[in-house]
């Protein structure tokens, strides 16, 4: 069974071709939580995710839909923080550099202030975006999500 995990909310900010905002608002009823003596936290690779979703969709917005960032590496990652039920995680995910067949981004992510990852060269591919999803079902997620944000 693959388990899909949808970790933007909301687009609180978007600057065409340079940076996306995003905001995730995490619940323990989400099946990701990792069990530690001090309560459940978020699996640090699913922080990154987060990051990484956010900046798939600034890679949409950029591109009206028509491409997705694909993840093929992460030169530098620094979990600094952990994230527990309830946490809302705040994304600012940059462009660095961008092609037709690859974009590089870099960002962090926060909690009520506290930054709990900073991620630099975040490499993606960037393919057709109709490969993985549909379109208009992309059109509509993304709508979607930027209204959630005003």
């Amino acid at each position: 069974m693959i388990v899909l995990f949808h970790l933007t909310d909301r687009i609180t900010g978007y600057e065409p071709g340079r940076s996306i905002r995003a905001r995730k608002v995490t619940s323990r009823s989400e099946p990701y939580w990792r069990e530690t003596p001090d309560g459940p936290v978020m699996p640090a690779p699913l922080i990154l995710e987060t990051l990484c979703q956010a900046g798939a969709w600034l890679v949409m917005l950029d591109t009206d839909v028509r491409r997705r960032a694909a993840l093929l590496s992460v030169s530098d990652a620094r979990f600094l923080g952990t994230v527990r039920p309830g946490d809302v995680l705040d994304v600012i995910a940059g462009v660095e550099s961008v092609s037709e067949e690859r974009a590089v981004m870099s960002g962090v992510v926060e909690v009520a202030g506290r930054t709990v990852l900073e991620a630099t060269d975040v490499m993606c591919a960037l393919i057709d975006s109709a490969e993985l999803d549909d379109p208009a079902t992309t059109r509509r997620q993304l709508a979607a999500l930027r209204e959630a944000g005003r």
